[in-house]
């Protein structure tokens, strides 16, 4: 799978996890560079409190349009600190 913004591919993997029509993107499959802190945060009901992340291409910012659980919850812990993606990004194969 492989996350496209911009036309620039910012994570690939053959590891990901989908939950919820989502796919989650193994840590290392990221490519941190277009990655950038977001003081965002939201609260599932059974994932827990989701953080998330800005992504820059060329200049330009896509303001939290990556999310990862830190410390997911027992019932999703198999997707902790995996990223996932919205707000136009494409996850495609």
């Amino acid at each position: 799978m492989k996350a496209i913004w911009k036309g620039t591919v910012i994570a690939e993997s053959s590891h990901t996890k989908i939950v919820e029509n989502n796919h989650y993107f193994p840590p290392e499959d990221i490519k941190e560079k277009f990655f950038k802190p977001s003081q965002f945060s939201t609260l599932c009901p059974w994932k827990g409190e989701a953080s998330y992340y800005h992504i820059e291409v060329d200049g330009e910012t896509n303001e939290d349009a990556a999310w990862f659980y830190p410390s997911a919850s027992h019932a999703a812990k198999p997707i902790e600190n995996y990223v996932a993606f919205w707000k136009g990004i494409q996850v495609s194969e």
